[in-house]
């Protein structure tokens, strides 16, 4: 039946500006280009192993999502090195902040498109 994870697609009405966040901004690695720069692009880390899919939603059409935006979380070394070259990126965002499950630290940031960016 299912076999594993393969990943998550998000569909946007500026897709050009919402990959070049991601790739430029945060810095994620381009695994797959698609079927063109901006009709479908794959962001990941390891070949083969799950993405996260940006698509052109004007072409396409929306994803079908029914829990509201989508949230990404990813983990970094350390957060407030994270924090202060996204500040010079010319990101606005808090600093990160303890929460009260687990005493641990998470900074967050919102895409162009209003999704969540969790970094741990």
């Amino acid at each position: 039946m299912i076999k594993n994870f393969s990943g998550i697609n998000i569909s946007s009405k500026d897709p050009k500006k919402l990959i070049l966040f991601y790739k430029d901004i945060l810095g994620i690695p381009v695994i797959d280009k698609g079927l063109s720069e901006y009709d479908g692009v794959a962001f990941g880390f390891i070949e083969n192993a799950p993405v996260f899919c940006i698509w052109d939603e004007n072409k396409w059409g929306k994803t079908r999502n029914s829990q509201g935006p989508i949230c990404l979380v990813f983990n970094c070394d350390d957060q407030e090195k994270t924090y202060e070259e996204l500040k010079a990126k010319g990101i606005s965002l808090e600093p990160p902040k303890t929460v009260p499950w687990g005493g641990e630290k998470e900074l967050f940031v919102k895409d162009p498109d209003g999704n969540t960016v969790y970094i741990l």
